[in-house]
């Protein structure tokens, strides 16, 4: 009886243990097959940093064909493309990607053209390539859309009228501006309208690059026939300042064209009292915005700040012929200097009630072709020392696609590596060498003599 009892038991325990071990292997399958089909991550950093921007989901969801990605490399490099290039083939299925060793595939290299390791080819199923310039989310999500591209966009800037320099190099000019919108897929051209008052033909949108003197009225003249004829403009207008730093026309007749679109500009220099600019090594004079509306230009840019360095407000208010509204917007602690000619070239801080005042608005002309314009009161605000703050760069960019109809593409761009270190000051390093040193070390020795004194 013990030993048929020891049998069944046996038996039982066996049976369990199988059907212990079929579940174990089911579920690892089914895990497996699972993690297989539905590739997911999740990014902790604070930043998104090892997540695709919300501009490359946009397009390599909305893509309409078929495109392979290949990357050419030695073996041993695959990893560090692999990382980047499986988050592109797991957003969709008319995406792939393959990974190419030119040295054990040389007549597939020869074939691609390739002569140098790291290329990046992308390829539609039609037969269209492009390359990306470089490993990076920007470049690759940069060469997709230049695949679809079907006509190539300029963007003319303004000379002549002592505007910002598209070639020059320092602080103030606008050569990484210039490099931004070459990296996005556009040319960039500027255009003298004092020698010839007409906006050119091959322009796809005129950006009024701040100009310090007076246009000629004809010069007016052919920007207000551009946009009300169906053109594209974006138009950054300065505080009129006479402070012997800067000195700076009204531009009367453009103020009058612009008013009559329905944007007034005012004669005043925004000033931020927050305070908050110092954190970023700014002055007041450096107007912070994070107020935005819910135009497609700015509606992606929630919790994204903005810098406007001597910057004016203005006040947008639709007409019969125009729909205007107003984008983004000073914080609420912003006072108005009205006194721009101060004597002895300073600004004084004025006095009253802080307040948010609009400093970018978007308008539609409704003429038998429709325009669009967007106005700044500001110019310096994508100079060389201010574009890399912030969301600058993408509220430029969304401008520039919104106004060439690439609203598919309005989104933030591809994030930049954040910085992480930790800056002390000698008081703060002080007291994590003393913490560190002494007072940890105390404390693990006087709980062991607790210890002790109680076991003892």
């Amino acid at each position: 009886m013990t030993t048929a009892f020891l049998k069944k038991r046996a038996t039982k325990f066996s049976a369990y243990t199988t059907v212990y071990i079929l579940v174990v292997l089911g579920i690892l399958s089914t895990a497996n097959f699972l993690a297989n089909r539905y590739n997911k991550s999740f990014d902790s950093t604070t930043n998104k940093r090892f997540s695709l921007s919300d501009q490359t989901l946009k397009v390599v969801n909305g893509l309409k064909e078929d495109v392979t990605i290949s990357y050419f490399d030695e073996t041993v490099a695959f990893p560090r493309a692999k990382d980047l290039l499986d988050r592109y083939s797991t957003l969709s299925p008319k995406l792939k990607v393959e990974l190419l060793d030119p040295f054990k595939k040389p007549t597939l290299a020869k074939q691609f053209g390739i002569t140098q390791a790291g290329a990046i080819v992308l390829q539609t199923a039609s037969g269209k390539r492009q390359d990306a310039r470089s490993l990076s989310e920007e470049e690759v999500t940069s060469a997709i859309v230049r695949l679809f591209k079907k006509s190539e966009n300029t963007a003319c800037f303004t000379t002549g009228a002592g505007e910002h320099s598209l070639e020059d190099t320092t602080s103030g000019s606008y050569s990484a501006v210039k490099t931004l919108i070459e990296k996005n897929n556009y040319k960039t051209q500027t255009v003298n309208l004092i020698e010839k008052p007409e906006v050119p033909a091959g322009c796809t949108l005129i950006v009024v690059a701040g100009p310090r003197v007076d246009y000629p009225q004809p010069v007016v003249d052919g920007l207000k026939k551009y946009v009300e004829g169906g053109g594209r403009a974006v138009f950054l207008s300065d505080p009129p300042l006479k402070t012997g730093k800067e000195n700076v026309a009204e531009n009367a007749g453009l103020k009058t064209v612009l008013q009559d679109w329905g944007v007034t500009l005012n004669n005043n220099l925004i000033l931020d009292t927050s305070g908050l600019g110092g954190m970023y090594g700014m002055g007041p004079e450096i107007a912070l915005a994070s107020r935005y509306e819910t135009h497609p230009i700015v509606a992606s840019m929630k919790r994204t700040a903005t810098a406007f360095p001597l910057v004016r407000s203005l006040e947008p208010k639709p007409t019969d012929k125009t729909s205007v509204e107003k984008l983004v917007s000073t914080s609420a602690n912003s006072l108005a200097v009205t006194d721009l000619n101060a004597a002895g070239g300073g600004i004084k801080m004025p006095k009253g009630d802080p307040q948010s005042y609009a400093v970018v608005a978007a308008g539609t002309y409704r003429g038998k072709v429709e325009g669009r314009f967007v106005v700044v009161g500001s110019s310096d605000w994508i100079a060389n020392y201010a574009l890399g703050f912030g969301g600058n760069k993408d509220l430029f960019l969304n401008m520039v696609n919104w106004l060439t109809n690439d609203e598919e593409l309005i989104s933030i761009r591809p994030k930049d590596p954040e910085d992480r270190r930790i800056q002390l000051t000698t008081a703060q390093m002080l007291l994590v060498r003393a913490v560190s040193q002494f007072v940890i070390p105390l404390g693990v020795i006087a709980l062991g003599l607790m210890v002790w004194w109680r076991r003892r």
